[in-house]
Order: structure tokens, then sequence, then C-alpha cells
């Protein structure tokens, strides 16, 4: 096998362990987690914390590190924040959240620059188009690793399944679900209820093995960036210093376009944020229960992949606006 597509093949499956546990177990926060809101705030702080990482630390480390092994230190982030989550309080969870948060940017521009160096090194090799050989990789990359969020729900939801406190949820119940959720001190005491703590710690320690796996599999079978591919990763990665990128950031709003995306921006980071906190807690957890949340969520990232296909293709005839609105 090429050598390039074999790397690209090692952190594509690398990605897919390691979100397969991240993914399933973000959406399990606000329902694992439910008292005093700490699910939901830690997921707030890990994305605070992600913020500030994205500003400075990705250029310094993958500078220093090289690609590999910034992204297998960016993994273990991932699994100290599993680790956290075996004994979940103020003191476990919001601390591991912002390790994780740090540790995100750096994974995810380590990635995209080992892909880039990847790509332009084999067309230069093969006489051929570097975007070209760049836009398959990443291709390859996202077709493996959007299927982590199946694999991770599906998961939890066959563990949780196992439960024998299963019983039938009253209307009285249900009217305390979804919209009307903490409007009421009737507590549902059958969806809500929480599976036994060996379940939990079932999930969380195939979680946290899963994270191991992928530190392993980028450690041992990912190439180094060979000495020649070096010079161009510098290249990429000639960065200005803090404040003027800083800055540079805020120039941008002098483009009318950049200005009318930020709200854009922000409601899909709104509608993440409902999906993954409140939804699958009032809406699934409340009415059906926690062990039927993964199998909602698969059903969104199965229909999410499918519409990415799909409307890629469509957009070459209705334009972007259209598919904006709908």
């Amino acid at each position: 096998m090429e050598r390039n597509l074999k790397n690209v093949l090692v952190i594509s499956f690398g990605f897919l362990l390691l979100f397969t546990a991240y993914g399933g177990l973000q959406n399990l926060q606000s329902s694992l987690h439910s008292e005093e809101g700490l699910g939901v705030a830690s997921l707030s702080v890990l994305y605070a914390a992600l913020i500030l990482s994205s500003m400075f630390l990705p250029p310094v480390l993958i500078k220093k590190l090289g690609c590999k092994w910034t992204i297998a230190g960016s993994m273990c982030c991932y699994i100290v924040f599993s680790l956290g989550n075996f004994y979940a309080s103020w003191y476990t969870l919001i601390p591991t959240s912002v390790i994780l948060g740090l540790g995100g940017a750096p994974l995810w521009s380590a990635k995209c620059t080992y892909l880039t160096i990847a790509g332009n090194s084999y067309a230069e090799k093969a006489g051929k188009n570097g975007k070209d050989i760049i836009n398959q990789y990443f291709g390859v990359f996202f077709l493996i690793f959007q299927s982590s969020g199946i694999w991770g729900n599906l998961i939890s939801s066959l563990i949780f399944s196992q439960a024998s406190t299963k019983v039938e949820i009253s209307e009285e119940n249900l009217a305390c679900c979804g919209a009307y959720d903490c409007l009421t001190d009737t507590t549902n005491t059958t969806g809500s209820a929480e599976p036994p703590n060996s379940l939990i710690y079932t999930l969380l320690g195939i979680y946290t093995a899963s994270g191991v796996l992928a530190v392993l599999l980028i450690v041992v079978f990912l190439d180094q960036i060979k000495s020649d591919q070096a010079e161009t990763e510098k290249e990429i990665l000639e960065t200005p210093s803090f404040w003027s990128t800083f800055l540079a950031t805020f120039q941008h709003l002098k483009d009318k376009r950049q200005c009318l995306l930020i709200p854009l921006t922000m409601y899909s980071g709104f509608e993440q944020g409902f999906l993954s906190g409140d939804y699958t807690k009032t809406y699934v957890t409340c009415a059906l229960g926690i062990h039927y949340v993964g199998y909602v969520m698969i059903c969104f990232s199965a229909v999410n992949s499918l519409c990415s296909l799909l409307f890629g293709k469509i957009s070459q005839f209705t334009g972007r606006k259209l598919l904006f609105v709908l």
C-alpha cells in the first residue's frame, strides 16, 4: 500500500476510535451528571478551553513536537476526560474538561497539517495536482471518521439497555419531560433513573480502552514526517506572534460577508449545544430512558452523514444561500 495512504488510514481509524468514545460520552453528559447541571457545565468549560487553545497552542506544539506526537499527546487529553467521568464531581470533571479543551485544537490542527503535507508529498512524486490529492485524503478521513457517531452511541445504548430497572412511564411523568422539564416538582423516576454503577463503569471502561487503542495506533503505525517534508511543515506553520494573530482575527470584521456569517456560526453552535445538552436529557432520557440516547443520536449521525454527501451535490444546482435558509 502506498505509504501516504497508509498514514491517512492510520489517522482516520485513530480518530474513529477516539471519537467513538468522546462522542458517545458527550451525548450522555447531561443525562449521567444532571445534578446541579454538572454535565452541561463540563461541556461549557470544555468548549471555552477549546476556544482559548485554538488561539495560540497549535502552532507552538506542532513546531516543537511534530504532527505525530502532537496528535498522540492531544489524544491523551481525551482519555483523561474519560477517566474523570469514573468519579464525576466538580473537582474531577471541570479540570479534565479544561485539559480536553486545551488538547482539542492542537489535535485537529496537527491532523490537518499532516494530511496536507502527505497530500502535497504524494502529488509531487506522482506529478498530480496537490489540491486534488489533499481533497481525496480528507474525503477518506471524513468517510471513516463520521461513522464514530454511530458506533459510540450504539455501544452506550446496548450497555444501558441491560439495566433491569426499565418500566413503563406514566402520562403524569411524561408531562414534565421536553419543554416542561424542571417546571414542576414531579420527578420522573423511570426514564431519568440512572443506570446501575456497574453498567456506567463498564461503558466508561470501553470508552477509555477505545481512547488508549487510538493513541497506540498513532504511536506504533503513524510515520514521522521525513526531513524533506519537515521543511514543508515549518513553512505551513510559519505564524506571526500571538497578538498579531489575535488582532488579525478582528480585522476580518471589516468584511461584510464575514459579519453576516457570524450569526450563522453562532446558531450552529447553539444548535449543537441544545442537541448534546438539553435534547438528550429532557426529550430522550426523560421520556424514553437513557438507553435510548444512543439510538436517537445514531439516527442523527447517520442522516447527518448522508445529508453532507447529498447537499454537497445539490449545492451545485441551488447555490449555498438556499441551503443556508433550509
